[in-house]
C-alpha cells in the first residue's frame, strides 16, 4: 500500500499564501481535488510532482521525505497539467516515444511499453495516425499514456475531462477507474459530477485551507433533507434566487422546475431530493463566501452547520 502523507504545507509567494497548513494522507484509491479558482489545488499539485517548492511543511512518501528521495520519487510520478503541448505533426507512436526517452525508460523495453499503454487508452489501432487528427477526447486519452508510461505510483490529472463530450468523459472516468487499483491518483477538477462516480475521497480546498474531507457519501450527509425540487411559475425564479441556494432550473410543461438548497420544507408543493456532489459543492462555496463578508460565524452544532450571530 503506498502512503503519500502532507503535513503542515504551506507555500508563500510574498505576501499572499497560496497553501496554509495542509494536512492529508494519500492511499491507494481515486481522491477529488475541489475547489474554486485560486483555492491552492494548482500549488499543492505543483508541489507534490516537484515542480515548485515549499515555503514549510512536510511531504513523505511511503515515510520519507519526497527532497531525500530525490529522482527516485520523481520517476514514480505521473502528471497530466491541464494545458500540456502535444506536438500535432507527431504520430501517437512518435509523440510517447519522444516521451519515453525524455522520462529515460530503458531503451530496449521502450517498445513493448509504447504497445502497452497505447492499448490500454484504446489508441493502438490508430497509433501511426499524427495527433492533430485526434479528437480532443484522443489527446486526453494520450496524454494519460503518456503518462503511465515509467508505471507511475501516483498519477496526477488536472482536469482530465475539461471540454469533453459525455461518452469521452464516461471514457476517461473508467481508464480512471482501472488504473486506480494499484495507484494513488488525485484528480483536481470543476467537474465534480465526474468525481461522483469514482473518487472514494474527496478533499475540498477553499483560501488555501483543507474545509472538507471525506468520501461522497459522508459529505452528502450534511445536506441530508435540505435539497428541495418544485415547479414554479418563471416570473418566481428571481424571488427563489434571492432567497435560496439555487443549484438547477429546468423547463417544465406548467412552469420552471427548480431545484434549491433550503433548511426547512415549507410548502406541500416541494419536495426533498438526494443531494449530489454539484449541490454540495455550491452550497459550501457560497457559505465560505458568505462569511467572508457578513457578520455571521461558522460553528458546528450536532454534526450540522447552523448560522449563529456573533
Amino acid at each position: 500500500m503506498n502512503k503519500l502523507e502532507i503535513i503542515n504545507l504551506t507555500k508563500k509567494y510574498g505576501n499572499k499564501t497560496a497553501l496554509n497548513n495542509f494536512t492529508y494522507t494519500f492511499e491507494n484509491g481515486v481522491y477529488g481535488l475541489i475547489g474554486p479558482n485560486g483555492a491552492g489545488k494548482s500549488t499543492l499539485m505543483n508541489i507534490l510532482v516537484d515542480g515548485i517548492s515549499k515555503t514549510n511543511g512536510d511531504v513523505l512518501y511511503n515515510g520519507e521525505k519526497i527532497e531525500k528521495l530525490g529522482k527516485e520519487y520523481r520517476n514514480i510520478i505521473g502528471y497530466v497539467p491541464q494545458q500540456q503541448g502535444i506536438y500535432n505533426n507527431f504520430s501517437a507512436e512518435d509523440f510517447l516515444n519522444y516521451m519515453a526517452n525524455l522520462k529515460g525508460l530503458n531503451k530496449k523495453d521502450i517498445s513493448s511499453k509504447i504497445k502497452e499503454v497505447l492499448e490500454f487508452v484504446d489508441l493502438y489501432g490508430v497509433r501511426k495516425n499524427k495527433l492533430g487528427g485526434f479528437s480532443g477526447g484522443m489527446k486526453q486519452r494520450i496524454l494519460i499514456a503518456q503518462a503511465l508510461l515509467n508505471n507511475p505510483e501516483i498519477l496526477i490529472l488536472d482536469e482530465p475531462t475539461a471540454g469533453l463530450d459525455p461518452k469521452e468523459r464516461i471514457r476517461i472516468r473508467n481508464l480512471i477507474a482501472r488504473i486506480s487499483m494499484n495507484k494513488i491518483v488525485i484528480i483536481s477538477t470543476h467537474i465534480v459530477s465526474d468525481i461522483e462516480f469514482i473518487a472514494g475521497n474527496i478533499v475540498f480546498l477553499y483560501g488555501g485551507e483543507l474545509i472538507r474531507k471525506g468520501s461522497p457519501k459522508e459529505l452528502l450527509k450534511e445536506l441530508e433533507n435540505q435539497v428541495f425540487e418544485k415547479i414554479i411559475l418563471e416570473e418566481q425564479v428571481e424571488n427563489y434566487n434571492e432567497k435560496f441556494l439555487v443549484s438547477g432550473l429546468m423547463s417544465a410543461s406548467t412552469g420552471i422546475k427548480i431545484r434549491y438548497i433550503d433548511n426547512d420544507k415549507l410548502t406541500d408543493d416541494e419536495y426533498a431530493v438526494e443531494p449530489n456532489l454539484e449541490d454540495y459543492y455550491l452550497y459550501i462555496e457560497k457559505i465560505k463566501m458568505w462569511l467572508r463578508t457578513s457578520e455571521y460565524e461558522w460553528t458546528k452544532y450536532d454534526s450540522k452547520y447552523k448560522w449563529q450571530t456573533n
